[in-house]
């Protein structure tokens, strides 16, 4: 089998020594319930069409490409190839044909992201926590992890920040309603109140990434909004975070003496101000 069958440019994505050639090396068949998940898989979700487009493409020709796996005690652990072994056992097929690796624990994780990487169908956030997996457990640098994925570092920088997005957030992403356009954006924002306001924004309204990077960027704060920001007492942030949720846009609560103050609910487009009249049952003039 040739290294080509493995993605464009996977000769590049490994360091030498991570694995021998696969070139010349012996295929055997194996008991599809010997082979046991690889425990570092990055990829969470799995497309369940493609898995039975793949299954049934299986039932006619077979598995045409073999899974790599390591042998472990009296079984085997995959290294390579989860979608193909997935969708083996919903072919109902006994065993698929495989190359045993002796692959060591720190080059599986390594491995399946890298195959991954190469189909590009991994969503933003599983790539950052593979990332993240990697520098965590191998001690990589983010330039050594940029030469191993054949990225930039910038760009393996960019996606790693992701991680510090509200969980909320990363849901969104993780379900496609939000893109790594729209989350770099909100990356921009200064507090977690303001990222979740514009997420929901974003997905109620359908909102394209320029119209979202415009509109953040012409209404960022600046260094003496971001300081008094950072003093505002915690059941303030709290109550603004409560009302930027419930209304999918940026509030401000300003508490003055003896327990005055104001509300300032930000709207950006009469679509948007007849949204929030008809969240808060107002009427208004026709």
């Amino acid at each position: 089998m040739s290294k080509k069958a493995l993605g464009k440019g996977l000769d590049a994505l490994i360091p030498q020594g991570v694995i021998e050639s696969l070139d010349g090396d012996k295929v055997t068949h194996i008991p599809i319930d010997r082979i046991r998940a690889n425990p570092h898989q990055p990829r969470k979700r799995f497309n369940e069409g493609r898995i039975q487009s793949l299954a049934e493409s299986i039932k006619t020709d077979g598995v045409l490409q073999p899974v790599v796996v390591r042998k472990r005690g009296d079984h085997f652990e995959l290294v390579m190839g989860e979608r193909r072994l997935q969708a083996a056992r919903l072919a109902g097929i006994p065993s698929v044909p495989a190359i045993v690796r002796a692959v060591a624990d720190v080059d599986t994780l390594r491995l399946a992201l890298v195959e991954n990487l190469q189909r590009e169908d991994l969503n933003p956030i599983e790539v950052a926590e593979g990332y993240r997996a990697l520098v965590d457990k191998f001690g990589l640098s983010q330039q050594e992890l940029a030469t191993l994925v054949g990225k930039d570092r910038s760009s393996v920088s960019n996606t790693l920040r992701l991680l510090g997005l509200p969980e909320e957030i990363r849901a969104l992403i993780i379900e496609d309603k939000l893109s790594e356009g729209h989350a770099r954006a909100l990356l921009t924002l200064s507090t977690r109140a303001e990222q979740l306001a514009w997420a929901n924004r974003i997905v109620a309204k359908q909102l394209a990434v320029r119209l979202v990077e415009a509109e953040i960027s012409g209404r960022k704060p600046d260094r003496s909004t971001r300081k008094a920001k950072k003093v505002k007492p915690a059941h303030i942030a709290l109550l603004e975070n409560a009302f930027s949720q419930h209304l999918s846009t940026r509030v401000t609560v300003d508490e003055r003496r003896k327990g005055k103050g104001k509300i300032v609910i930000e709207f950006f487009s009469h679509d948007d101000f007849e949204r929030l009249a008809g969240l808060l049952n107002l009427p208004l003039p026709r």
